[in-house]
């Protein structure tokens, strides 16, 4: 930056580092506003204690020198004084009063002409002014003049009865001796809130401190955790405090869990694209070995190695699907889709699949059925459905699928008279490679995959699916999604 006289001047990285954390430290910054709490609450209540005094001094002088004209009119009437000034007496009250509170004291008659001055300056002279007005009106003025410091007070001299007005009495007086003791009040105050606000700062950087320190604590619990897995926070010094250590506690459960899942998913993902590949290994091991085997062992070997290519192939696509919908969860390519013929293409291209184990493929719907959908990702979860309940299905037996709707939602039922699921497996099928019986599932080319990629697409269209099984008898897996999208 540059200075005042042109020069440049360069702030380390370091220190301006310094001077932001230091200015977002939550005690500076608690501090800070305890500080200027009491220096504004210092400031508006000398200012309000000041200026109460000065106007009740005021007020106290006013009604003092009131008092004096009231006492002074009276004898003014008394002796005609308005007629004839010439009374000692009276001339020297008038300048007694006038000495007393540092002032002037004007006399008008009812004509509007001064008849005395005790400044000397504008005897005999008319003087029409609105005070004067008032006063001849018979009512009292007072005005207080702050910038000059002065007050002036108009009264009217009345006759014995008090209903005649015979002239006024015109006091300017100095307010001087009251601004001095304001000022010497301000000076002490001023020296009070100085030492106050010192105070203050050391209560505020205390009580920054304390308020701080559980926070402190909390920061080196989480690290201690996260370097060395340690125990869960337990930070109750405030409820806020509280509120957060369960909140990160819930955090760090979820996250534990998440990492668990990835750990167990990265070596199901090795295992399961490891098992293909070692079959592939053996087959062409096995074909090495034998140089001079017949073209049927060739055939029947490189029909293996085709089917397990096809295995892992289906794995990768798999795979690539489950990462593709996780990385564009919200990405959906949302369109108005007939619900129906959607149906009945998926079931279609799966008849082949089903005839070979002579099961009977069944399609019922309701109604006609318009919705909002990705029709990529929902048509891959009613394969997979319905792929599943042919794969896992008895010989001779039948799947079937129906479609239902009402005002909100469409369902979709896939219902088989397979193997069944246990009941305590239900929980886990949507999970990444879990499989209820792993040897069949291999035998008929599973994945383990399917199911969480359904899971997936119908979360994705904002939807819920579960499943009721029970072994030997079938299972049914339904479906809810929205008919019109929300979108979040």
């Amino acid at each position: 930056m540059f200075t005042q006289s042109g020069e440049l001047v360069i702030i380390s990285g370091d220190k301006f580092k310094f001077k932001t954390k230091f200015i977002k430290s939550l005690r500076v910054r608690i501090a800070m506003l305890l500080i200027l709490f009491v220096v504004l609450s210092c400031f508006f209540l000398q200012l309000g204690i000041l200026k109460s005094y000065e106007q009740r001094s005021v007020a106290v002088r006013t009604a003092e020198i009131q008092s004096q004209c009231t006492i002074l009119g009276n004898q003014l009437v008394s002796s005609n004084y308005l007629k004839n000034t010439d009374s000692a007496v009276i001339n020297a009250e008038l300048s007694q009063l006038s000495n007393l509170y540092n002032g002037r004291v004007v006399i008008i008659d009812d004509e509007f002409r001064i008849v005395k001055d005790t400044y000397n300056l504008q005897e005999g002279k008319t003087i029409v002014a609105e005070d004067v007005v008032k006063c001849y009106r018979g009512e009292q003025t007072v005005n207080y003049d702050e910038e000059n410091r002065y007050i002036e007070i108009g009264t009217p001299i009345l006759d014995y009865d008090g209903k005649h007005v015979l002239g006024m009495m015109l006091i300017s007086v100095s307010t001087q001796s009251i601004r001095d003791n304001v000022a010497f009040l301000e000076t002490n105050a001023d020296i009070w809130s100085f030492c106050i606000c010192l105070v203050a700062a050391l209560a505020a950087a205390m009580v920054g401190s304390m308020l701080v320190r559980p926070l402190k604590r909390m920061s080196r619990s989480i690290e201690e955790m996260i370097k060395f897995d340690g125990n869960y926070l337990h930070e109750n010094a405030y409820n806020e405090t509280s509120l957060i250590s369960d909140a990160f506690n819930r955090l760090w459960d979820r996250f534990k869990l998440l990492d668990e899942s990835r750990e167990e998913f990265v070596a199901n993902v090795s295992h399961e694209l490891k098992t293909p590949l070692a079959s592939m290994k053996v087959l062409c091991d096995s074909l090495l070995t034998q140089s001079d085997a017949p073209v049927e062992i060739y055939q029947e070997f490189m029909g293996d190695l085709s089917e397990e290519i096809e295995r892992e192939n289906k794995i990768i696509n798999d795979l690539l699907a489950l990462v593709k919908m996780d990385k564009t969860g919200g990405n959906l390519n949302i369109e108005s889709q007939d619900i129906n013929a959607l149906v009945e293409r998926i079931l279609k291209r799966l008849r082949p699949l089903a005839e070979k184990s002579n099961i009977e493929l069944i399609f019922e719907s309701y109604r006609s059925v318009i919705a909002e959908v990705d029709e990529v990702k929902l048509a891959l979860s009613v394969t997979n459905l319905v792929e599943n309940a042919i794969k896992y299905n008895k010989e001779n037996g039948w799947v079937q699928v129906s479609l239902n709707a009402d005002h909100k939602y469409f369902y979709l039922k896939v219902t088989d008279s397979g193997i069944g699921i246990p009941e305590e497996e239900t929980e886990h099928i949507f999970e990444r490679f879990y499989r209820v019986d792993k040897s069949h599932s291999r035998e008929i080319g599973g994945t383990g995959l399917g199911l969480a990629i359904v899971r997936n697409a119908v979360i994705m269209h904002r939807g819920a699916i579960k499943v009721h099984s029970e072994i030997g008898e079938g299972t049914t897996f339904t479906v809810r999604i929205p008919l019109n999208y929300i979108a979040k």
